[in-house]
């Protein structure tokens, strides 16, 4: 059985950082599309960043670009996601996730994921 099981939220003021990990287990880690996705109170979960573990292609998202940095380790079956210049609407729930194939046209559609995990909180106070 595929699991996804993410770490590292927390607390921080803005300007701050942060990295995540999401433990991947129960299948072969060496190519899939490892995505994290946020989401806020109120609004629609998100596509922040996603890599291709076969290759280390990475795609981001606008509000991600420049500030967050998303990387795998193979021999830890562990994605990251690396969070840089945190600004207060940077605080949501973050949640991994993976598919098959990463695209750069569909990367951050979040129905085309078919294993997620429990999600971390991030929360960023000005």
């Amino acid at each position: 059985q595929v699991q996804l099981v993410e770490s590292g939220g927390g607390s921080v003021q803005a300007g701050g950082s942060l990295r995540l990990s999401c433990v991947a287990s129960g299948y072969t880690y060496s190519s899939n599309c490892m995505g994290w996705f946020r989401q806020a109170p109120g609004k629609e979960r998100e596509g922040v960043a996603a890599i291709y573990t076969g290759d280390g292609r990475t795609y981001y998202a606008g509000s991600a670009q420049g500030r967050f940095t998303i990387s795998s380790d193979y021999a830890k079956n562990t994605v990251y996601l690396q969070m840089n210049s945190l600004k207060p609407e940077d605080t949501a729930m973050y949640y991994c996730a993976t598919r098959a194939l990463c695209y750069s046209y569909t990367w951050y559609r979040t129905h085309e994921y078919t294993t997620w995990g429990q999600g971390t909180q991030v929360t960023v106070s000005s």
